[in-house]
């Protein structure tokens, strides 16, 4: 049970990074068109565009993406403990 939990958490950890890779990336022209670009745009998008429905830009400044990350964040930190104790409640 605590190699899925470790694994839950290491996959967690890298999708953190990658939404942070992606965000840096509309820094740099053209970085999103290329094929990492692409990459990262097909495992971020869908994870952000509900984040980009509910909260609106403030100016020029898309801060969905920050919210998101901290979602990530916490089901790290406190979701996946709560939920893997609830589990070996069962077990």
């Amino acid at each position: 049970m605590s190699s899925i939990y470790s694994v839950l958490q290491l996959a967690l950890m890298l999708y953190s990074y990658a939404l942070i890779i992606y965000i840096f990336m509309s820094w740099f022209p053209g970085a999103r068109e290329s094929s990492i670009g692409e990459f990262f745009a097909k495992i971020s998008e869908p994870y952000l565009e509900p984040f980009r429905k509910i909260i609106p830009p403030i100016g020029m400044i898309d801060i969905s993406p920050i919210v998101a990350i901290l979602v990530l964040y916490f089901a790290r930190a406190f979701g996946l403990p709560v939920l893997f104790n609830m589990l070996g409640s069962w077990f």
